[in-house]
């Protein structure tokens, strides 16, 4: 496991540029602010430079706020700024490739099946990201999975699991029910008021951990 900066609330907040209209200095600065302590820079349609100028500028910010700070798909840039993780896709490079190069930083990856999810297990990932638990519009990827596979993966799997896809305040509390760990956010935070939204989820995580379940250590602690 990776040794970072502390995790504890439960919200994952994943930047994307094509939902709010803002930069992603200006999101994750506006996230950060309202109590958001775990930021992945994701970005799909930029040059590598251009990320790399962004993930420097989101890592200087996440690290005056003690936020951890994962890079999607690049694992080169994720070193570079010094970020203190990456966040791989089922196409991206391997994850035993990714672990030479990590190091001891984190690396999550993006499960859509039990059979993913328990190979990112055996391949010694950090956490699991699982999902599109809802359908969402953010990220084509497939059919959603449901509740019900969360439950059956939270069942099988000991690594944190980070549900996401289409989660609201709305559906939170089911998709902690189910044993999520943690849940990835992005339309539902960036649209509209970012504050007021991130203290919505915010709220709701609260009174869960109140309940008894507070989240599990995720990498980070």
């Amino acid at each position: 496991m990776s040794s970072s900066l502390p995790y504890s609330t439960g919200l994952y907040f994943i930047t994307d540029r094509r939902v709010s209209g803002r930069t992603p200095e200006d999101m994750t600065l506006a996230a950060v602010k309202a109590g958001v302590r775990w930021v992945q820079y994701r970005e799909k349609e930029k040059s590598r430079r251009d990320i790399y100028q962004d993930a420097a500028k989101l890592r200087r910010i996440t690290a005056d706020y003690r936020a951890t700070f994962i890079v999607n798909d690049h694992a080169d840039i994720a070193l570079a700024v010094d970020a203190d993780g990456v966040h791989l896709g089922q196409d991206d490079l391997p994850l035993k490739e990714a672990r030479k190069v990590m190091g001891e930083r984190i690396i999550g990856i993006s499960t859509h099946s039990l059979k993913e999810a328990q190979a990112a297990a055996a391949g010694g990932a950090d956490y699991i990201g699982f999902g599109p638990l809802f359908p969402t519009k953010t990220k084509d990827a497939g059919t959603p999975r449901g509740i019900e596979k969360l439950m059956q993966v939270r069942g099988e799997v000991s690594l944190p699991v980070v549900a996401i896809g289409g989660i609201a305040t709305e559906n939170l509390r089911s998709v902690l029910d189910a044993g999520a760990d943690a849940v990835a956010v992005a339309s539902a935070i960036l649209i509209g008021d970012i504050a007021v939204n991130v203290a919505a989820f915010l709220r709701v995580l609260g009174e869960d951990a109140k309940r008894g379940r507070s989240p599990e250590e995720l990498p980070g602690e």
